[in-house]
């Protein structure tokens, strides 16, 4: 009687512990996740998980609409431990970014990032670090011709390079996604590392090869493994998923990146600057006697490595949506090329100069960036300090997003939001830049590399529509339906560039 009076007392302390453990941590999450007076509303939040079980996974921007319509367009999630405050549309973009930008410059800590160069580089440090290592990248890329005639030549021989590789096709079906990808990473690789990479180079195949698989994770993979990996990190270390490749495929970039500035060191003229890396070598050691400066090994490799692969994967995305959408739409890609041969012709390359004089061509490359919205919600910022939003309380440490699809697509700002019309960028026949016109960002933190993409994008496409006519592959019909990974990307597809 006593040995099971004993075991009930046991089993009920055990009991009573778990019990206790469970209030105890439903109360810390309640604390942790708090929300102070007038913070922006959201979705219900449930414990520990936030809002994760709500999102929609296989298409989240449709889900980030239908919050937008009943919660207005400042609202809140819950995603795990952090709080994010979603802005949408053009007006309270520009409020956050211009407006209050001083308040929303620095980038949110996640764990996920630690694989990623976290409060290194360009794309994720803060404060001093940032605008130190910014402000040299862009004198740099200036000094390498960003926004010079020199750049523009760099382009336009890349431009015969990827003709000419889209020429031995002969017209039969092909995809054009590594080509492309070949191409673009080809102009920031000859500005960061000094040279350009034969489409056939098998080191370089297998890096292109590696990005293509990275960027076209499916969106329920891409997006819910490294915010999961985020939440809970403790955890999902142990979780098998595609994460785990992300940071694989992340680590065999960064040896790549390794690799050449090795090489660059054995050879490098102290007096000579042959293009980014051995301009920040130079910077080392002009500041090497300065402790805790940020020009270091790290912070060079963490850069290059931004440059890389932002100056790759955006630009090159845009440009496979561009072939979709011309041979979808095969009455713009005529007047296009009419244009060009009206003012180019077919013997001269079309340059920078020609953006006046092809207004139309101009035009339907503004919509391509309108319409394809490779970067749907651009990357997070924290709060630096406590704002009034609309009214609503955004404190010190909350992590932000805008929602640049809202922008984009905003209603009040575009006649035919979910049309493909190059019209929205012509007046009277000229080309007619649009305020809301964004897919860059806005403010101080705005994309560093604006410019070359601008000029990347002008350059290929219409060398490409001087030089072929795209069509789909008989009896194939163009699926515009997107995906979602680490950019707003196309269903893969094959096409025919015919030789005009």
């Amino acid at each position: 009687m006593l040995r099971l009076l004993s075991e009930g007392v046991s089993s009920l302390s055990i009991r009573t512990l778990l019990v206790f453990l469970v209030v105890f941590l439903l109360i810390a999450d309640y604390m942790k996740k708090r929300k102070p007076k007038n913070f922006p509303p959201g979705p219900f939040s449930l414990p520990f998980l936030g809002n994760i079980l709500s999102m929609d996974f296989i298409d989240p921007l449709k889900g980030v609409e239908k919050l937008i319509e009943k919660y207005g367009d400042i609202f809140s999630m819950d995603m795990g431990s952090i709080n994010y405050v979603i802005v949408s549309n053009f007006e309270m973009v520009k409020e956050v970014l211009v407006n209050h930008g001083e308040n929303f410059l620095d980038r949110p800590e996640m764990p996920f990032d630690n694989d990623f160069f976290s409060k290194r580089g360009l794309t994720t440090s803060n404060g001093h670090l940032w605008k130190q290592q910014r402000r040299f990248a862009l004198t740099t890329l200036r000094n390498f011709g960003l926004g010079k005639k020199s750049l523009e030549e760099r382009i336009q021989e890349e431009c015969r390079y990827l003709t000419d590789a889209i020429g031995e096709e002969q017209g039969h079906p092909f995809d054009p996604h590594f080509k492309i990808n070949n191409a673009v990473s080809n102009v920031i690789c000859s500005v960061s590392f000094g040279d350009r990479f034969e489409y056939h180079n098998d080191r370089h195949k297998v890096l292109m090869t590696q990005g293509l698989f990275w960027s076209s994770l499916p969106c329920a993979l891409c997006f819910s493994c490294p915010k999961l990996n985020s939440f809970f990190p403790s955890i999902m270390k142990y979780v098998p998923g595609p994460h785990h490749t992300i940071s694989e495929i992340w680590k065999q970039l960064k040896s790549f990146v390794q690799t050449i500035i090795a090489k660059h060191k054995e050879d490098w003229q102290p007096t000579e600057s042959r293009d980014f890396i051995d301009s920040y070598l130079q910077e080392i050691a002009k500041v090497s006697h300065i402790a805790d400066d940020g020009f270091n090994d790290e912070n060079l490799v963490a850069c290059t490595l931004d440059l890389f692969v932002a100056g790759t994967e955006t630009t090159s995305t845009t440009l496979r949506w561009a072939l979709l959408y011309m041979a979808a739409y095969p009455d713009i890609q005529a007047r296009v090329q009419a244009e060009i041969d009206a003012v180019v012709g077919q013997t001269r390359q079309p340059g920078l100069d020609d953006r006046t004089s092809l207004p139309y061509t101009n035009a339907v490359v503004h919509e391509l960036q309108r319409f394809s919205n490779v970067i749907p919600g651009s990357v997070p910022r924290l709060t630096t300090r406590d704002t009034l939003l609309r009214g609503f309380f955004v404190p010190k440490g909350t992590v932000l997003i805008t929602n640049l699809t809202s922008v984009l697509r905003d209603k009040k700002q575009w006649e035919t939001p979910d049309t493909f019309n190059p019209e929205h960028f012509l007046k009277d026949g000229q080309f007619y830049k649009r305020e809301a016109f964004i897919p860059f960002s806005l403010g101080k933190r705005a994309c560093l590399g604006e410019q070359l993409a601008r000029a990347e994008l002008f350059l290929f496409f219409a060398a490409l529509l001087q030089k072929f006519t795209f069509r789909m592959p008989q009896d194939a019909v163009p699926n515009l339906r997107y995906r979602l990974g680490m950019t707003r990307y196309p269903q893969p597809y094959r096409v025919c560039a015919l030789p005009r």
